[in-house]
């Protein structure tokens, strides 16, 4: 059994983690936010579940009837959000980086790193597949006219085709990465704006 075959027992391939992705967001819909998943899926999960929290918070905030007060509260809540759906995308490229330790796979000299990180790539793909839930929401409004569902379908093929073509990228970087031929690394996300001693609003209050 090769090296990227031994890797794909402990990895889901990519269909599984979009098809993750796009029934949960369904599902949260519909009933409670729970996450059944174990290992690597079960992380993310926990990632997608803080895009989709961030998601809800960011249109309350730009409500016309939001209030200063729920404005601050619901921007307090989107900056934690956004710092757990980061620390979230480091946990996915940790659990990859222990993955290779364990399979003991190590990059070919001189390989090249990719522009982001297979985290990063797989909160986009969360994301995107929320703008798809909502998208397809629009096509469903009593109170939408035919100019208005027309932009909306269009959008949605302009977005389940990048969808797609960030799948093949995340699943063809994931293939190279355990081949050796790229390298892998968790970059630090350093948010500076949540932390008390780096944010000088905070400390000097």
């Amino acid at each position: 059994m090769s090296v990227s075959s031994v890797a794909t027992v402990h990895l889901p391939p990519v269909s599984e983690i979009t098809q993750l992705q796009i029934e949960t967001v369904a599902a949260w819909h519909e009933g409670p936010i729970e996450n059944s998943f174990e290992g690597f899926k079960k992380l993310v999960c926990q990632q997608h579940e803080y895009n989709y929290r961030l998601w809800h918070e960011e249109d309350i905030a730009r409500s016309p009837t939001a209030d200063d007060v729920k404005i601050a509260e619901v921007k307090r809540a989107i900056d934690k959000l956004n710092q757990q759906r980061n620390d979230m995308i480091e946990k996915l490229d940790d659990a990859i980086t222990e993955l290779l330790s364990t399979l003991r796979i190590q990059p070919s000299a001189g390989a090249p790193i990719n522009t982001e990180t297979a985290g990063s790539a797989i909160d986009r793909l969360s994301i995107m597949s929320l703008r798809l839930y909502h998208y397809r929401e629009q096509l469903d409004r009593d109170d939408a006219d035919a100019e208005h569902r027309s932009r909306v379908a269009e959008r949605i093929d302009l977005c389940e085709q990048q969808h797609a073509d960030l799948a093949e990228s995340l699943q063809e970087l994931l293939r190279d990465i355990f081949e050796g031929t790229k390298t892998h690394k968790t970059y630090r996300q350093m948010k500076m704006y949540n932390d008390p001693s780096l944010n000088p609003e905070i400390y000097q209050a």
